[in-house]
């Protein structure tokens, strides 16, 4: 299974500066498999995974031990081996184990030479728990402890769902290496293979970019198989805020929230009202349940610009937000729409939504660590996206189809601009008359791969 940041893992073996290295992700996103079965088993011929959620006397010996000598020293014992520079250590499940990361802080003082990476899904979860005092005394933990989060002794990584190219890698190599080509080239590609991108977008669409969903399908073919996975996926999520919620209201609230995502970017008004939740509360009520999806890398916030924008964007206190669903596929399927519309969907026949294809563009976007904004002019129009990119703003008008440049037109009344971005169904191409950037479902992964790695190059 393809990952891109696997490069990245790569990068971070061969840096002579490397510290202990912190992934974090959503729940189901593949943190596991990339580490232990892409990136250790191509890297490394000694690995030592360490399951804290498994592995009770592991996990009860480093909470109280926190000093990194006696933690190598315990797991040589234990696992009746060397522990040594060739030696990959993997800590997976850490929000179990949270002292861990405290330890990592002497990994990186006193044993750098030992490459050490430590998964999570609710690790930011348990760190806002922590700072906010929420978390008790750990029944596993002897004495008492200070938590320190090692700032500057770690390096870090968010891994997210599948992107497209991701997908479409696994799905087809050759295709997948023609697309990237004809991107770097910037070819409009002809009908044929246009027709086959988008198939294979709205296969991506229906699926999604969970690595289990995906996996099933491309050994099966089988899309009830691939939904199956993915009713469980949704169902475990649901789960999971029962273990990591402090109340039961608050719970009950996270849990509406998150079933009710579609049907909030389903209104006219794509902003997210908590009455149409529950009558009679306010924001304030959902402060909470809202934060904890966004830290659990469930739902991705939009924040609302006006008018005039300005570097660098940012919300503010008073920042209207739509919410959209981490995984286009858990996305379709909360949204409970027949998965025969999205494999026979074509330009003469296109009954699809528009929040299907905006929901897919903020998933991308948040992939590729980029944070979301939306603007709103002063009458009806609206643009889903603002992009900061290297000191300009970035306007993106994602649509099914051709659609109108009044928004966007409305947009640079009130703006400075250079090129804008218009992602839809329809072929590549750019207008100099319009600084117009035409960019198809299918080229969007390689779009953002492109404006990321020039930005990390400026950096």
């Amino acid at each position: 299974m393809y990952r891109k940041k696997a490069e990245e893992l790569i990068r971070w073996k061969n840096d002579p500066y490397r510290k202990p290295l912190l992934i974090y992700g959503g729940r189901q996103v593949g943190k596991t498999y990339l580490v232990r079965d892409i990136f250790a088993k191509e890297n490394y011929q000694k690995v030592l995974y360490i399951d804290l959620a498994e592995d009770a006397s592991a996990r009860r010996f480093i909470k109280n031990h926190v000093n990194a000598g006696e933690i190598i020293q315990y797991l040589s014992i234990q696992k009746n081996t060397i522990i040594d520079s060739d030696t990959l250590l993997i800590f997976d499940e850490i929000q179990e184990c949270m002292p861990l990361i405290t330890a990592l802080k002497y990994f990186c003082q006193d044993y750098r030479e030992i490459p050490v990476i430590a998964t999570g899904s609710m690790v930011r979860i348990r760190l806002k728990q922590i700072e906010d005092g929420a978390i008790r005394k750990d029944p596993e933990i002897q004495e008492d402890t200070v938590f320190l989060f090692p700032v500057g002794k770690v390096d870090e990584i968010d891994l997210y769902p599948m992107t497209f190219s991701e997908f479409l890698f696994v799905r087809n190599t050759a295709f997948y290496n023609f697309l990237q080509t004809s991107w770097k080239e910037r070819k409009e590609i002809n009908q044929e293979y246009h027709d086959l991108g988008m198939k294979y977008f709205f296969e991506y669409m229906l699926i999604g970019g969970m690595p289990e969903a995906v996996d099933i399908f491309i050994q099966t073919g089988s899309y009830q198989r691939a939904l199956m996975t993915l009713r469980n996926i949704y169902s475990n999520y649901l789960n999971d805020m029962s273990l990591y919620q402090i109340s039961s209201e608050s719970l009950l609230r996270t849990r509406r929230v998150y079933e009710n995502v579609y049907a909030q970017l389903s209104k006219e008004n794509k902003n997210f009202k908590i009455s149409l939740i529950e009558k009679g509360k306010r924001f304030r009520d959902y402060y909470n349940p809202l934060d904890w999806l966004r830290e659990a890398r469930v739902i991705y916030p939009s924040y609302q610009l006006k008018e005039h924008v300005t570097l660098p964007l940012k919300e503010d206190e008073e920042s209207l937000f739509r919410i959209y669903l981490a995984d286009c596929g858990l996305f379709c399927l909360q949204s409970g729409i027949s998965p025969q519309i999205f494999l026979e969907n074509n330009l003469a026949n296109n009954t699809l939504s528009g929040i299907f294809f905006e929901n897919y563009v903020a998933d991308e976007l948040a992939a590729h660590g980029i944070k979301l904004f939306c603007w709103k002019g002063k009458t009806s129009s609206e643009l889903e996206f603002i992009i900061e990119h290297n000191g300009e703003i970035i306007p993106v008008d994602a649509k099914k189809n051709k659609g109108s440049l009044s928004s966007l037109n409305k947009y640079r009344e009130n703006n400075a601009y250079g090129m804008s971005v218009k992602i839809s169904q329809n072929h590549y191409g750019y207008s100099e008359q319009n600084h117009l950037l035409t960019i198809p479902y299918y080229y969007v992964s390689f779009w953002l791969d492109e404006l990321t790695e020039s930005s990390e190059q400026q950096s």
